[in-house]
Protein backbone atom coordinates (compact mmCIF):
# COMPACT_ATOMS: atom_id res chain seq x y z
CA UNK A 1 0.00 0.00 0.00
CA UNK A 2 1.61 3.40 -0.89
CA UNK A 3 1.22 6.51 0.83
CA UNK A 4 -0.10 9.72 -0.69
CA UNK A 5 1.77 12.59 0.19
CA UNK A 6 0.05 15.95 0.79
CA UNK A 7 2.08 17.31 -2.74
CA UNK A 8 0.90 14.01 -4.45
CA UNK A 9 -2.75 14.78 -3.27
CA UNK A 10 -2.85 18.33 -5.13
CA UNK A 11 -1.42 16.94 -8.31
CA UNK A 12 -3.74 14.38 -8.68
CA UNK A 13 -6.60 16.43 -7.68
CA UNK A 14 -5.27 19.54 -10.34
CA UNK A 15 -5.27 16.55 -13.26
CA UNK A 16 -9.32 15.78 -12.39
CA UNK A 17 -11.81 17.09 -14.31
CA UNK A 18 -14.94 18.93 -12.60
CA UNK A 19 -18.06 20.02 -14.12
CA UNK A 20 -20.10 22.98 -12.72
CA UNK A 21 -23.15 23.95 -11.58
CA UNK A 22 -25.09 26.32 -9.60
CA UNK A 23 -26.39 25.77 -6.09
CA UNK A 24 -28.33 29.00 -4.59
CA UNK A 25 -26.28 31.21 -6.71
CA UNK A 26 -22.89 29.36 -5.74
CA UNK A 27 -20.91 27.55 -8.24
CA UNK A 28 -19.87 24.51 -6.94
CA UNK A 29 -17.59 21.79 -8.44
CA UNK A 30 -18.62 18.57 -9.17
CA UNK A 31 -16.92 15.17 -10.67
CA UNK A 32 -18.19 13.02 -14.10
CA UNK A 33 -20.45 10.77 -13.66
CA UNK A 34 -18.63 8.47 -14.45
CA UNK A 35 -16.32 8.89 -11.29
CA UNK A 36 -19.34 8.55 -9.13
CA UNK A 37 -19.60 5.66 -7.27
CA UNK A 38 -22.57 3.14 -6.80
CA UNK A 39 -22.83 4.34 -3.01
CA UNK A 40 -22.67 8.41 -4.40
CA UNK A 41 -25.58 7.31 -6.26
CA UNK A 42 -27.69 4.96 -3.68
CA UNK A 43 -27.07 7.83 -0.94
CA UNK A 44 -28.68 10.57 -3.88
CA UNK A 45 -31.97 8.23 -4.20
CA UNK A 46 -31.89 7.84 -0.70
CA UNK A 47 -31.95 11.79 -0.30
CA UNK A 48 -28.52 11.87 1.78
CA UNK A 49 -27.49 14.53 0.18
CA UNK A 50 -24.54 14.91 2.52
CA UNK A 51 -23.10 11.61 1.77
CA UNK A 52 -23.55 12.40 -1.98
CA UNK A 53 -21.54 16.13 -1.60
CA UNK A 54 -18.82 14.30 -0.29
CA UNK A 55 -18.42 11.93 -2.62
CA UNK A 56 -19.07 13.64 -5.99
CA UNK A 57 -18.32 17.30 -4.95
CA UNK A 58 -14.83 18.63 -5.01
CA UNK A 59 -14.10 18.48 -1.37
CA UNK A 60 -13.58 22.16 -1.05
CA UNK A 61 -16.65 22.60 -2.18
CA UNK A 62 -18.63 20.18 0.22
CA UNK A 63 -18.88 22.87 2.90
CA UNK A 64 -20.33 25.00 0.76
CA UNK A 65 -22.95 22.82 0.13
CA UNK A 66 -23.82 21.76 3.43
CA UNK A 67 -23.77 25.11 4.81
CA UNK A 68 -26.50 26.42 1.61
CA UNK A 69 -29.28 24.00 3.11
CA UNK A 70 -31.17 24.04 -0.26
CA UNK A 71 -34.09 22.95 -0.42
CA UNK A 72 -35.34 19.45 -2.20
CA UNK A 73 -36.13 21.19 -5.53
CA UNK A 74 -32.91 23.71 -5.74
CA UNK A 75 -30.74 19.94 -4.85
CA UNK A 76 -33.24 18.53 -7.85
CA UNK A 77 -31.91 21.33 -10.38
CA UNK A 78 -28.78 21.17 -8.93
CA UNK A 79 -27.78 17.29 -9.18
CA UNK A 80 -29.21 17.36 -13.12
CA UNK A 81 -27.31 20.97 -14.03
CA UNK A 82 -24.38 18.80 -12.47
CA UNK A 83 -24.72 16.15 -14.53
CA UNK A 84 -25.13 17.92 -17.90
CA UNK A 85 -22.09 19.71 -17.19
CA UNK A 86 -20.15 16.57 -16.68
CA UNK A 87 -21.58 15.26 -19.95
CA UNK A 88 -24.59 13.03 -18.95
CA UNK A 89 -28.21 13.61 -19.78
CA UNK A 90 -30.23 12.98 -16.63
CA UNK A 91 -32.67 11.43 -18.22
CA UNK A 92 -30.74 9.10 -19.89
CA UNK A 93 -30.85 5.80 -18.55
CA UNK A 94 -28.02 3.25 -18.62
CA UNK A 95 -29.58 0.12 -19.25
CA UNK A 96 -30.17 -1.67 -22.23
CA UNK A 97 -32.13 -0.47 -25.65
CA UNK A 98 -34.47 -2.96 -27.21
CA UNK A 99 -33.07 -3.94 -30.98
CA UNK A 100 -34.22 -2.30 -33.61
CA UNK A 101 -34.49 -5.86 -35.28
CA UNK A 102 -37.70 -8.38 -34.75
CA UNK A 103 -36.49 -11.60 -33.72
CA UNK A 104 -39.20 -14.84 -34.78
CA UNK A 105 -39.66 -17.20 -32.89
CA UNK A 106 -38.89 -20.72 -34.14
Amino acid sequence: MTDITPADAQEIEATEEYGTATLCGSDLRVKPITQWRPSYLRALREADYDTWAAGVLHTDDVETFVELDATIDEINVFVSAAMESTGENPGKSGGRTRSSRTTRKR
